[in-house]
């Protein structure tokens, strides 16, 4: 199949296929006497798995490493579970950290009257190199923030 063909089968768009195949992460296709990309079911199949990886926010490096543990039958499950809670304890540490900048946005919005006054802690927590720790009970009173 060509590489509309394989993108519309796998989901995965013919750029995306190009950019997989150039930096190696699929072989590169076969090809036509015109010089058109030919693509497998095998191919189609691979490009499904990381979409599915990608959904589930795996870098390329893992994917690539997840890639090859799929295609050796010899592998020990244990590596692939290994590369899997390895990528948990990235997202666990991302949604903490995500979660704490959320907590302190809403911090500094709940202390902004938001009214017609200039005066703001939200922009004058930004200001501060420290993040605004002595800012962010300050209020929207104090005329301190600006260049």
């Amino acid at each position: 199949m060509n590489i509309g063909e394989a993108s519309k089968a796998s989901g995965v768009g013919a750029k995306l296929i190009r950019y997989y195949e150039s930096i190696g992460l699929i072989p590169a296709a076969g090809r036509t006497a015109a010089g058109y990309r030919v693509y497998s079911g095998n191919d189609v199949n691979v490009l499904r798995f990381i979409k599915r990886a990608r959904t589930l926010g795996f870098s390329i490096e893992r994917i690539q490493r997840l890639v090859g543990l799929w295609q050796d039958r010899n592998r020990p499950s244990a590596e692939v579970k290994r590369v899997a809670l390895d990528h948990v304890a990235e997202l666990e540490a991302k949604i903490t950290e995500l979660r704490a900048m959320s907590d302190t946005l809403k911090e500094l919005a709940n202390a902004c009257h938001g009214d017609d006054r200039p005066d703001c802690p939200i922009l004058r927590d930004l200001a501060h190199e420290d993040g605004g720790v002595q800012s962010r009970h300050a209020g929207c009173h104090r005329a301190t923030e600006g260049p």
